[in-house]
């Protein structure tokens, strides 16, 4: 960071109560009352270099001591002192941090060189442009001080400037990236050599205001250089920096009752963030719009901030994993441990997306769709294996999560069956109703034939389940049987099936229609057993010689006749 130091002399300013009094050997004539903070000082040393001070006490040039009040001077007493002792020759240092304020306070004071050769504002408008514009920090310090004096900056131009300083090193090459700047992500001290990364500037710019921020952001993207995959890193940069529950997994992220100040300031970043968003899909990451979809809820953000959020976060679903969709609930009308709504939301928004592509290409290649759809369904039914494990969480928001993906979505059903398994075991006290409610939407044909064969062991499961799992088990023996595997151990899995029928009827209490069900599962197996017989013995290498034996035989008598 540059400084400026001006003056030699040392400083003798002093307090005494609520005035700040210079010492020195000369009576005071001239009184500055700024706001609770009066200065005792020297028209001799003053008035010469401030152009708006002899017009304020014209009239009372006579007498021995004048009194003024400056209390809108841009900076306020700090920014009136420094001016004050440069008045006197006193030294003061000048950085990014204080400069905005002086400019502003010795415009306001017409310290310009017309009023006298030399003057402090001159001196000031070369340091700002010859060093805090040439420095990355520096411009940045320069522009959120400008936050204190928005009218004044505006006027002077220095807000402008400072952007302009700003989005041009943004837009400098990497290769010639020479500044201090702020970059702490994990991993990257470790790295062997430290080469400048593409967003090496979003740490940095994130300590700025809101407002400041935005009008950095749209200045960058207004030149159209920026890659949208930029402009969305330092938005996450920006939220996580003031958002302070923005990273947080756990519960107590949102447990802290904040004032409505707070939540205000957090509603006005989530509205603005998300207006910010670029258009262009992976601009931002699915987890990053699912994280801003929950905080939205929580700061109470506009409906229309959060319908946008859900319309891009539904967008991009296919790219979610599985703990960006593992939220916690900060809801305090329920208990469950994940935000199930959430995911329900965000998950009709994608598919009804998914739909209206689906029937504009009814006529061209749908795989990129199908691919898509079938990633989803695999993600969704990841989740309902973790929420399945919350002992909060109802059969009715399970079922309609799990029922909420198309048929064609889910090639195979074991990750569905492994939810209801899991569900079933957390949950063993549910009904029988509401046992089949959870069954409904698992189609065991599309079970694998090693989760098919737990399922018709699995005593958790409704019968009317384990029959299906029977059938389709048993189905699938017969056509391997006519493809000539090996029939004896198929009858032996038919056999063993037949049994674990009959050992669930003794374990469980069946009403007359599951009874039913049962007899006729037998009746299907017992069928398939006489039909993999029947297999069997028309495969018998003797039968066939014999009977090729008679039919020569026949041939011989008719030979003889």
């Amino acid at each position: 960071m540059k400084f400026m130091k001006i003056g030699t002399k040392p400083d003798t300013f002093y307090t005494q109560d609520a005035s700040r009094i210079l010492i020195t050997d000369t009576p005071n004539d001239l009184v500055v009352r700024i706001n609770n903070t009066t200065y005792h000082l020297h028209r001799s040393s003053l008035v010469p270099k401030c152009g708006l001070l002899p017009r304020l006490f014209t009239d009372s040039e006579e007498s021995d001591s004048v009194t003024i009040e400056l209390n809108d001077i841009p900076g306020g007493a700090d920014a009136f002192e420094l001016c004050a002792k440069f008045c006197y020759g006193i030294t003061i240092n000048l950085s990014a941090h204080n400069l905005v304020n002086v400019l502003c306070a010795s415009t306001f004071l017409r310290m310009s060189d017309s009023v006298e050769k030399g003057n402090l504002l001159p001196k000031l408008e070369a340091f700002f442009h010859s060093c805090v514009l040439q420095g990355w920090k520096d411009s940045i310090v320069a522009l959120q001080s400008t936050s204190k004096l928005p009218e004044w900056c505006e006027n002077l131009g220095i807000i402008r400037k400072s952007i302009d300083s700003i989005v041009e090193k943004i837009l400098t090459p990497i290769a010639e990236v020479s500044w201090s700047h702020t970059y702490t992500r994990p991993g990257y001290a470790k790295r062997q050599h430290h080469s400048v990364p593409k967003d090496w500037w979003t740490e940095d710019i994130s300590d700025l205001d809101l407002d400041l921020f935005r009008c950095v952001i749209t200045a960058a993207r207004s030149t159209f250089t920026l890659p949208p995959q930029l402009i969305g890193e330092a938005l996450h940069v920006y939220t996580c920096r003031w958002l302070p529950y923005f990273k947080s997994k756990s519960h107590s992220g949102f447990s802290v009752k904040e004032n409505e100040a707070a939540l205000e300031r957090h509603r006005r970043v989530v509205n603005t963030v998300v207006n910010m968003i670029p258009a262009d899909k992976g601009s931002v990451s699915e987890g990053f719009l699912l994280r801003l979809v929950s905080i939205a809820s929580y700061v109470g953000a506009s409906l229309t901030t959060k319908t946008e959020l859900i319309r891009k976060a539904g967008l991009q679903l296919d790219e979610a994993t599985l703990e960006d969709l593992l939220l916690r609930s900060h809801s305090s009308s329920h208990h469950r441990r994940y935000d199930t709504d959430l995911v329900a939301t965000v998950l009709e928004s994608f598919l009804m997306l998914w739909r209206r592509q689906s029937s504009a290409h009814l006529s061209s290649n749908n795989s990129q769709l199908l691919h898509s759809i079938r990633k989803v369904a695999k993600l969704i039914d990841s989740y309902l294996q973790a929420v399945a494990q919350d002992v909060h969480m109802s059969v009715s928001k399970f079922v309609s999560l799990a029922e909420a993906v198309p048929d064609i979505a889910r090639e195979s059903h074991d990750r569905l069956y492994k939810a209801i398994n899991t569900y079933l075991k957390v949950h063993p006290e549910i009904s029988k109703e509401e046992k089949k409610q959870l069954c409904r939407s698992l189609d065991c044909q599309k079970l694998s034939a090693e989760v098919r064969a737990r399922a018709v062991k699995n005593e958790r499961m409704p019968l009317r389940t384990v029959v299906q799992a029977l059938f389709f088990d048993q189905e699938s023996s017969s056509k391997g049987a006519s493809s000539r595997l090996d029939s004896q151990e198929l009858f032996s899995r038919g056999k063993e099936t037949s049994t674990d029928i009959h050992s669930r009827m003794h374990k469980l209490h069946l009403g007359q229609a599951e009874t039913a069900s049962i007899g006729k599962a037998k009746n299907i197996l017992e069928g398939a057993k006489r039909g993999e017989e029947k297999i069997r013995s028309s495969t018998d290498p003797k039968k066939i010689v014999r009977k090729g034996t008679r039919s020569e035989h026949k041939h011989h008598i008719s030979r003889d006749r």
